[in-house]
């Protein structure tokens, strides 16, 4: 018999394995079917879809191993990770799809100057290392062309194999039209020493700035809820050690 493995789990969502089939099962159930859409439509491998129920998603496993983990470092070669910015840029030069995943700046603004805030209020962050980052952030405040981006792209939901070839892709739940700096940002947040072998594969049209931006963004949002939710975002190499590299 297989066991019943936990792989995330939170208010929102959770994530079970039970041998090489994955069970997703998610409190509102149009992201599911905006996932699953996603997924048919994207123009790389991903996670077979075996069935659906509302609310539920059973995917089967991809081959090969994740890109790397968050909070250590990566072990995928120059190579794979060259690969993984080539299959990023086939996403991005693909048609922009109908959903509209873009922030308004002005909420997003709104919303990180509260978070910000609330983050050293509550001493949960030195107002240092806040105002540091809230300044690098500015460059996500910019004028761009939207692409079709996967919209959560982090590092475990890249898979490579031993040929560096990208094997797939996962979670596909906030795919649509919007920023293509995010989904940079996005794989490489605590790998920043990989960026440039992402973006040999990937090519043009990058602006460093708002990867940056991103990063700091990212992660200044993500701090507190983290926290709140049995995760650890001052682990090594994890949330609170990216908002300190922009001090350096």
């Amino acid at each position: 018999m297989d066991e019943v493995q936990v792989v995330v789990a939170h208010s929102e969502r959770a994530t079970l394995r039970v041998g090489d089939t994955f069970v997703k099962v998610d409190g509102d159930p149009d992201r599911l079917v905006t996932e699953v859409a996603a997924m048919a439509a994207a123009p790389l491998p991903t996670a077979p879809v075996l069935w659906t129920r509302p609310s539920v998603i059973a995917l089967g496993l991809l081959p090969g191993r994740a890109l790397g983990r968050l909070g250590e470092p990566s072990a995928a070669s120059a190579g794979a990770w060259t690969a993984a910015g080539k299959a990023v840029r086939r996403l991005h030069d693909s048609p922009l799809p109908a959903r509209d995943v873009r922030r308004d700046p002005a909420e997003l603004r709104a919303e990180l100057e509260r978070e910000c805030a609330q983050l050293v209020e509550s001493g949960i962050l030195p107002a240092e290392l806040v105002e540091a980052n809230r300044a690098v952030a500015e460059a996500v405040f910019r004028p761009y062309a939207s692409a079709s981006i996967h919209g959560d792209l982090q590092i475990t939901h890249v898979f490579t194999d031993d040929q560096d070839e990208i094997t797939g892709v996962l979670d596909w739940s906030e795919a649509g039209a919007g920023d293509a700096m995010f989904d940079l940002a996005t794989l490489t947040l605590g790998h920043e020493g990989r960026l440039d072998d992402l973006l040999a594969g990937y090519g043009r049209d990058v602006d460093r700035a708002a990867i940056r931006g991103w990063w700091s963004l990212r992660s200044l949002f993500n701090v507190r809820w983290l926290s709140e939710h049995g995760f650890d975002p001052f682990a090594p190499g994890c949330e609170v050690d990216v908002l300190r590299a922009r001090l350096r």
